[in-house]
């Protein structure tokens, strides 16, 4: 399971912050303080809701993931 916070930077929006929670439960996190490591890498391109629709979460619980 993929999650991301994005932000609006003209007239896009740039991931942030990214956490992936494996089917193992092991959470693999990046953003600027931490850009890759051998599982994986904060994406650089903008997320495209027209062409990969998301579904949007609270804050909340974002942050419930990503402080786990």
């Amino acid at each position: 399971m993929w999650y991301v916070e994005a932000a609006p930077d003209r007239g896009e929006l740039i991931v942030i912050k990214q956490a992936e929670l494996t089917s193992a439960g092991q959470l693999h996190r990046y953003s600027w303080e931490h850009l890759e490591d051998e599982h994986g890498f904060l994406t650089d391109q903008a997320v495209a809701p027209e062409e990969n629709p998301q579904e949007a979460i609270p804050a909340e619980e974002f942050q419930r993931v990503w402080h786990r």
